[in-house]
């Protein structure tokens, strides 16, 4: 059956929509096959084939060869639409299963289904088509920057109009908090993801991440954008305050001042964009303590101290400074640290050096007793930062002999003194957990094992009420358990104590 009016649906919906003509003959090739299937009572399968040239059409039934259905006695399940093979096989000895036989029937006319079925399976593939086309030309752009009108607000998420009937999603939890945003209104976002969806949103936008804070950079300074500064890190705390970590390439640039530009316009235009955002540009140093010093500003460090193994410092401030190193609800130090990567430990520099003072102090008590050396000794020992006698005993010698004034006689005496020491402290300390014996509450208590309850009354941990007043960190030390069960102990220890308080 010939048709021009096919060839002429074809040429006006490729045309409109920009897409693959061979979609709209498929489309419609659909919508025949669908009216041809309704003139059966009982399901059938058809196909109907257009010559994209002419516009004729042909049609044919289709029946499915099958393997026989042993729980139907050999036979099909569905004989409107399937064939056995050996049957299929009589007309066509090359014939498999899962292959269809064919007979050409007579088709049915188009213009007797354009406004109803055809209408329908072209629009649906139309529309298949074009956010297939959407993905694919925005896959390659995830990391961009996207800026669209707002189309339509839903429940605190809103839809952007990127042009040519191509929308953008943003999600509320992706919205940066309180910000007035109103129909109409111009938005930029970061592309995050591209998903290839039935229905719904396809591209997917974020104003929260700190990777729009980057891309806005970028956008606003030349030097970020040719690569002349790059930007190594950045935290935010969306709506609110950011930092952004940046280093020059050139030696001759001030990467700070570039960012923040004349009279502050580029950091300014960055931050109106980003609803009133206030964004601290820190200047990058690959000594990690100094990184942490930048990145805590506008606070003033007094000193840090780096452990390494629990990748974290504690940064000591002066008092005066402490509330705002913290930063409003611990703003700037949760900042800092996710700028940087370190848990950071904000303490008072006064309350530091005390704790300082004392545990020298007490070195130096120890050093005296222990090593058997006068006070500038042990003063001299101090300095040079040793804290206890294990260090004097396994530090190497070549260390100990860059002290100035010591020898290789006086750092082998220090050395062999401090293995006396620590050995008789052991064997004190075997003696003692022999004698010492727990409570049978302690015992008895969940969580305890024996040989754990002896170590703590080695300490003086005897009774359910003495591990109750004990701080995790002390358990920790002498136990070496982990901080989760140390602090399960102590809490169930404490029970009684809440118990009292009830009754």
């Amino acid at each position: 059956m010939a048709n021009k009016e096919i060839l002429l649906v074809a040429d006006v919906f490729a045309n409109e929509k920009e897409i693959d003509k061979e979609i709209i003959f498929q489309a419609i090739e659909s919508a025949l096959e669908a009216a041809t299937i309704k003139r059966y009572e009982t399901p059938v399968k058809a196909r109907v084939a257009i010559n994209r040239v002419t516009g004729d059409y042909l049609t044919y039934r289709r029946w499915l060869v099958v393997e026989p259905n042993p729980e139907i006695n050999g036979d099909v399940e569905f004989p409107s639409w399937q064939v056995l093979l050996e049957v299929a096989q009589f007309d066509n000895t090359d014939i498999q299963s899962g292959e269809y036989v064919e007979e050409e029937i007579e088709s049915v006319a188009f213009c007797r289904i354009a406004a109803q079925t055809a209408k329908q399976v072209i629009i649906q593939k139309v529309r298949e088509a074009e956010r297939k086309k959407i993905v694919e030309a925005y896959r390659d752009r995830v990391g961009e920057l996207i800026t669209g009108i707002v189309k339509r607000l839903e429940k605190g998420s809103v839809y952007l109009d990127l042009g040519g009937h191509v929308e953008a999603y943003i999600a509320r939890e992706d919205m940066i908090p309180r910000e007035p945003i109103r129909m109409g209104d111009r938005v930029r976002g970061y592309l995050k993801d591209v998903r290839s969806e039935p229905r719904g949103p396809q591209l997917f936008v974020t104003r929260t991440a700190p990777e729009l804070l980057t891309a806005l950079f970028r956008l606003e300074v030349p030097e970020v954008g040719e690569g002349m500064i790059d930007i190594i890190a950045a935290a935010r705390d969306p709506g609110s305050r950011a930092k952004i970590a940046v280093k020059a390439n050139d030696p001759r640039l001030d990467p700070v001042g570039a960012c923040v530009g004349m009279r502050g316009s580029r950091v300014q235009a960055i931050s109106n964009e980003l609803a009133g955002e206030r964004v601290d540009i820190i200047l990058w140093n690959p000594n990690e303590a100094q990184f942490v010093i930048n990145a805590m500003s506008p606070a003033e460090i007094q000193s840090i101290v780096v452990d390494e193994d629990k990748h974290s410092m504690d940064v000591s401030v002066t008092s005066d400074s402490l509330s705002q190193a913290i930063g409003r609800g611990g703003q700037n130090v949760r900042l800092a640290s996710e700028l940087t990567g370190w848990e950071l430990n904000i303490r008072d520099a006064s309350l530091a050096n005390q704790n300082l003072d004392e545990k020298a102090a007490k070195a130096k008590q120890e050093f005296m007793d222990l090593l058997d050396v006068d006070e500038e000794i042990a003063d001299v020992l101090v300095e040079v930062g040793l804290s206890n006698i294990e260090e004097i005993a396994y530090i190497p010698v070549d260390e100990m002999l860059e002290i100035e004034g010591f020898d290789e006689e006086l750092v082998e005496a220090l050395r062999n003194r401090a293995k006396d020491a620590l050995l008789i402290k052991a064997i004190a300390s075997e003696e003692k957990i022999e004698t010492s014996v727990p409570s049978a509450e302690l015992l008895a208590m969940d969580g305890m094992d024996e040989k754990l309850a002896h170590e703590m009354a080695a300490k003086g941990i005897v009774t359910m009420d003495d591990l109750a007043e004990q701080a995790i960190d002390d358990i920790i030390e002498f136990t070496g358990m982990n901080e989760d069960r140390a602090g399960k102990l102590i809490m169930k220890a404490r029970e009684s104590w809440f118990a009292e308080d009830k009754g």
